[in-house]
């Protein structure tokens, strides 16, 4: 994305000002009375609104430990949890069947089905998901698994629907590769490979993209999956205790701004680093799975502890805060695109 000028606002005057003024409490009423609605609107049933146009979301937060089997046994759990909060699309964390470690991917790496598999035998952590979806007749956006395919190591996100077929399948196209001095250290890169597709899928009430953690921080891919007609952004991730405090929040109601879209994100539980050292690196997650409105706001959120986060979702307020503030029609494309190549 290229902007070939920069824009100025010049208030030239203390007289400018002033005379703005009445303008900018008028905007400020009106900003004041969408966010009124889209609370409203997102957190129970509008009376207009048909049965198709709101969807209840559980976002699953739990710990997660070095044992695939003692993974598979919390993720089924939280699920049932989620589904008995009467959750129809239910999102788990980043890297839930095993430790988010370089050195673990290759280890606890499996063979994945692909959109439109029912073929799981291969992929433990894939039959988890299937047969939850079918059991509780949900959706599941599954976080994401190592996924080994052709020698490359993948971090990797499986959607299913109720009937128990794969619709959507993401792989991480931003490799988490960092150096913070004073803070973390972490190469994704080290043992994975990037994914190369911008992955959406449809379902009965929208249609919704897909990122991985490290993907959210790039606003062209969220902006592509806003022109694909999604309205709403699913990212499971997994920051870390010094990206987390400091971002995480703060890119969720970005991307949501930014694309007048819903946010959502699904964590893993905080766990503390053992006195005793593992197999594998400790990896502390920051936690706080969060919903964020289209107009910017946090619906619901986890602390750091093992939770499930369920909201509503109201669709139509989307649609309104699109209608209102039409940015996709007043984008200057004469200047500058967003383009998938």
């Amino acid at each position: 994305m290229k902007l070939s000028c920069p824009l100025t606002l010049i208030l030239s005057s203390l007289s400018a000002s002033r005379a703005f003024a009445p303008h900018r409490r008028q905007i400020n009423q009106i900003g004041s009375r969408l966010r009124s609605q889209t609370r409203m609107f997102s957190t129970s049933r509008s009376l207009d609104s048909g049965p198709s146009t709101t969807v209840k979301v559980g976002l699953c937060q739990f710990r997660v430990t070095e044992d695939k089997e003692i993974n598979h046994q919390t993720c089924s759990k939280f699920i049932e949890r989620a589904t008995k909060e009467g959750s129809q699309i239910i999102v788990l964390p980043e890297i839930w069947a095993s430790p988010y470690a370089t050195a673990a991917f290759p280890d606890y790496a499996e063979e994945l089905p692909s959109v439109g598999q029912t073929e799981i035998e291969k992929s433990p952590s894939a039959q988890v998901l299937q047969r939850a979806a079918t059991q509780h007749k949900v959706w599941i956006v599954g976080g994401s698994i190592a996924e080994k395919h052709e020698g490359n190591i993948y971090n990797t996100c499986l959607v299913y629907n109720p009937d128990g077929e794969v619709v959507a399948k993401h792989r991480k196209v931003h490799l988490f590769d960092i150096d913070v001095p004073g803070g973390i250290t972490f190469f994704e890169s080290d043992t994975l490979s990037a994914g190369q597709s911008l992955t959406h899928f449809d379902t009965p009430w929208c249609k919704i993209g897909l990122g991985i953690c490290y993907d959210i921080r790039f606003a062209a891919y969220s902006m592509l999956l806003r022109q694909e007609g999604c309205k709403i952004l699913i990212f499971p991730g997994a920051f870390n205790m010094t990206t987390g405090p400091a971002h995480w929040e703060l890119l969720q109601r970005a991307r949501a701004v930014d694309n007048q879209c819903f946010v959502l994100t699904a964590s893993p539980a905080r766990t503390e680093k053992p006195a005793a050292p593992g197999k594998y690196p400790h990896y502390t997650a920051w936690g706080h799975s969060t919903a964020v409105s289209p107009w910017g706001d946090i619906l619901a959120s986890a602390n750091e502890d093992e939770d499930v986060v369920v909201v509503d979702l109201d669709l139509t307020v989307a649609e309104k805060i699109r209608y209102s503030i039409p940015i996709s029609k007043q984008m200057r494309t004469d200047m500058y695109k967003v383009e998938q190549v």
